[in-house]
């Protein structure tokens, strides 16, 4: 059987990549497997980026071996590049100008971060979910320290969902007898499903946290989280920041491990939005926004749309010589 993904940077299609492909096409033509290709799919990460600094002989430095001069307080281990760049910096304890250079992380260029101390200050599934949220998996990125930090505070509030920080204990806002009539959180929750669902089947992990988020930011508005509704989306989180997921799932009075629960699926119908915002534009410009239901006839929408106060202003009056509308997003109303 081919391999279902293989992911790789480029600089392996003439090394490793090929050296598997071509052996695999031997087996071929000799009749000992069925496919011509080992791989189903091949898909090229980026490269992660860090800041280096490089003396005029061309030789690196460690950030602990260089120094600035200038009254901003800089760190040349965290800190990014934008910042650390308009400083001078010099080899520690010489007058030697080094230049600073985005480049990509190598152990000979000292600019690698070592992922035992991201793990001890951050913990382990801030440092990975930073490593998913960083960009789309195929565009090279900078490493940037503070994004870690961002991501910690993502995961601080996901567990304030459920733990008072203080006592250790649960707080009562994810219950089983919580009404289930919150129409905004239902939403969300069906949409991040939806939308991890996909994300992560094209390796899209960025745009899947970013869907996280969104139900979080919601589930931290409303005042009570219905237990079933929790769970799901802790199920969704469990790939991105397995330890907080299993954490949180023993926390729920589960004795099994979160790993073998089903992943969820998505009610399609639970997607519907109760009213949907048209904008209103008049000859191009958008002058206004209207709330109707999803399944109304266009015609009630035109009607809505010049009848709407604020457009109103703008017709002032005048005929209407072309309605436009563009299904379930704008009108343009053209005089």
């Amino acid at each position: 059987m081919p391999v279902d993904l293989y992911v790789g940077g480029s600089e392996h299609a003439t090394l490793h990549l090929l050296y598997a492909r071509f052996w695999h096409k031997v087996l071929f033509d000799a009749g000992l497997v069925s496919t011509k290709e080992p791989f189903q799919r091949l898909f090229h990460q980026g490269m992660i980026h860090n800041t280096s600094f490089k003396d005029a002989r061309g030789k690196y430095h460690a950030p602990d071996a260089v120094e600035h001069r200038d009254a901003t307080p800089l760190d040349p281990a965290k800190d990014n590049f934008a910042r650390l760049s308009a400083a001078t910096w010099y080899v520690r304890g010489t007058d030697d100008v080094v230049e600073t250079k985005l480049d990509k992380m190598s152990k000979s260029r000292y600019n690698v971060v070592n992922p035992d101390d991201m793990a001890a200050e951050f913990g382990a599934d801030a440092m990975r979910l930073y490593e998913l949220f960083m960009g789309p998996l195929e565009d090279g990125v900078e490493w940037e320290t503070a994004g870690v930090s961002g991501t910690r505070r993502f995961l601080d509030r996901v567990w304030r969902l459920l733990v008072d920080p203080e006592t250790d204990g649960l707080i009562g806002k994810v219950s089983a007898d919580a009404p289930t009539d919150n129409r905004d959180l239902e939403r969300t929750l069906h949409a991040a499903i939806k939308k991890v669902t996909s994300a992560v089947g094209d390796l899209r992990f960025n745009t899947a946290i970013a869907e996280m988020m969104v139900f979080v930011n919601e589930a931290t508005k409303a005042s009570v989280v219905p237990r079933e509704w929790f769970e799901k989306f802790v199920k969704v989180l469990s790939p991105f920041a397995p330890h907080l997921a299993e954490e949180l799932w023993q926390r729920l009075g589960h004795s099994q491990s979160i790993a073998y629960e089903p992943w969820p699926a998505h009610d399609e119908a639970k997607l519907a939005r109760d009213l949907m915002q048209i904008a209103v534009q008049v000859s191009g410009k958008l002058r206004g926004q209207i709330e109707i239901a999803p399944d109304a006839a266009e015609a009630d929408i035109l009607s809505a749309a010049q009848a709407d106060a604020k457009v109103q202003q703008f017709i002032a009056g005048k005929p209407v010589k072309k309605a436009i509308y563009v299904k379930g997003r704008l009108v343009n109303l053209v005089v």
